[in-house]
């Protein structure tokens, strides 16, 4: 971190790109050559925080009388500033995290950016997302109201889809008609400000208020934590670090704030003999693609894989362990994290571990770190389940070999909550009794299960779920990912009875607001006048 300089980039307060009020700066890193780039950001002072909460505390009750087809016109005209600002986005997102040009940003990352923008604005339009419902014989009617400003905070390993004021947390908070203070991540702020630049172009283009789009690029601990605790913050989506996402979940809570975290998971892999048998080496096609895609900084990573022992355990870890030596490694996003790797190999490893392959020190000329494989036993993890299950953000992952399948329900038994678990089994049904116990047990401990595929890849999809038991998550109920699902986090249930019909929301007055609008009336899902 530097001292401030005078070429700073400006953040963005009620629609307007203004100097912060910073006590000092921070520059990103171009992982590539694990060299500091150009640009300086400022950290703010409360000064910024407190004028972003006044502006987008005034937004939020301007956006409650706007109508939904209003909001859902802005995140469709920015979704098309963002497809066709692709190139200016692709080029700083490579220089700050070191992402493939192509296939990753350009041609996977922004196109899902731009479609889940445009999916939450078809549910903003019909009202579905708000699950309205109306009972005549009482004359009660609900559903989900806006709950106010929104701060969202981005992580480092998905500058697109993620992104503070462009990815899922955003979609799903604008629709559900909620301002957006964005927190950029620190490793990618340059990437954020651009989007930021396209929203306000879009915000001003819609007519919707001035602040709800809004960005800082960094505060102190301190008022990070009294940012998601302000009494004027509806709530708060994160995703990043465990530790981090906690402090800020113990200041939120203890002033009654939801805040909806996603942290860290090790999405463990059950392979059986009888998968082995049938297809052993394109299972092994299969792990080393998912678990050495994006050098491993998927949340979805594979970062454990737990067999049977027997001679097709050993071929299988034995070819997987000559790949991760032969395959040179991928780019990490930012030196903090080949850091952080290689502080969670060396924790693994003095637990008892064995280092199959990899380990040691980062690359010095650019942020990398060799693909590392470990192994334990199933009563080594037994032993200490906490400790083997810490999470080796990267190109790493660690093979878990049981005695026998009551052994590998105990290792299941013991995990923490993940955000997926994958079985691969035998085609035929020689296994069918060992894979329902397994299922059986894999099952709580995962927010989405698998069978014969890897879990990298997240579809944005209505019966997605990103998401999954502490500490995946701060909370098993809720979605990052999948429309509409996820709006609910910013939503608030309300009941309206005994309201005339003018004086209700549009969604719940007799004659529907589309065609699309699907109610509950009086217990049947339909569309429709009531």
């Amino acid at each position: 971190m530097s001292t401030v300089s005078t070429d700073v980039a400006r953040i963005l307060i009620n629609g307007t790109w203004q100097n912060a009020t910073p006590q000092s700066t921070f520059h990103a890193t171009d992982p590539n050559y694990n060299s500091q780039l150009p640009q300086s950001f400022p950290v703010s002072t409360w000064e910024d925080c407190e004028a972003a909460l006044d502006a987008a505390s005034k937004a939020a009750t301007e956006l409650r009388r706007f109508p939904a087809s209003k909001i859902a016109d802005f995140l469709e005209l920015y979704a098309d500033k963002i497809e066709a600002a692709k190139d200016t986005l692709v080029e700083a997102a490579f220089a700050e995290t070191g992402l493939a040009r192509s296939p990753r940003l350009a041609d996977v990352e922004l196109p899902r950016t731009a479609n889940q923008l445009r999916a939450a604005a078809k549910t903003c339009r019909s009202g579905n997302w708000a699950l309205p419902t109306i009972d005549t014989q009482t004359g009660i009617r609900s559903c989900y109201r806006p709950l106010g400003p929104v701060c969202v905070f981005g992580p480092n390993n998905f500058p697109f889809a993620f992104g503070s004021v462009s990815g899922g947390d955003f979609a799903a908070a604008i629709a559900a008609g909620n301002p957006v203070i964005g927190k950029a991540n620190s490793s990618h702020p340059e990437t954020t400000r651009l989007f930021a630049e396209l929203a306000q172009e879009a915000v001003n283009e819609t007519g919707l208020p001035p602040a709800t789009v809004q960005l800082i690029y960094r505060t102190s601990h301190a008022d990070g934590e009294r940012l998601v605790s302000d009494p004027r913050v509806g709530a708060t989506g994160y995703t990043g670090s465990r530790s981090a996402g906690l402090t800020l979940k113990a200041a939120a809570d203890r002033a009654g704030k939801p805040i909806y975290l996603e942290l860290s998971s090790v999405n463990p892999v059950v392979i059986t003999p009888g998968a082995l048998n049938e297809r052993g080496e394109a299972i092994v096609d299969d792990f080393i693609t998912s678990v050495l895609m994006g050098t491993g900084q998927f949340c979805t990573n594979p970062g454990m894989v737990i067999l049977v022992e027997g001679d097709q355990t050993e071929s299988f870890i034995g070819a997987v362990k000559e790949r991760f030596a032969s395959t040179q490694s991928g780019t990490l996003l930012s030196p903090a994290v080949a850091k952080s790797l290689g502080k969670s190999v060396t924790t693994l490893t003095s637990l008892g571990a064995e280092l199959l392959t990899g380990g040691g020190e980062p690359e010095p000329d650019r942020c990398a770190y060799a693909n590392t494989l470990m192994r334990i036993d199933g009563k080594k993890f037994l032993s200490d389940p906490e400790g083997f299950q810490t999470e080796a953000f990267g190109n790493a992952s660690v093979m878990v070999v049981a005695k026998d399948v009551a052994e590998l329900c105990d290792v299941i038994d013991h995990l923490e909550g993940n955000l997926t678990g994958c079985i691969y089994s035998a085609n035929d049904e020689s296994e069918e009794g060992d894979v329902d116990q397994i299922s059986f047990a894999l099952e709580p401990k995962v927010g989405r299960i698998l069978n014969d595929k890897m879990p990298t890849g997240v579809a944005v999809s209505p019966a997605m779920n990103h998401g999954g038991p502490y500490p995946a998550t701060g909370h098993p109920g809720f979605t990052a990912v999948g429309v509409p699902a996820s709006l609910l986090r910013f939503g608030k249930l309300t009941s309206f009875d005994n309201i005339r019909q003018n004086r209700l929301p549009a969604l719940l007055q007799d004659a529907a607001p589309t065609d699309e609008t699907m109610r509950l009336i009086d217990g049947q899902w339909r569309t429709g006048e009531v």
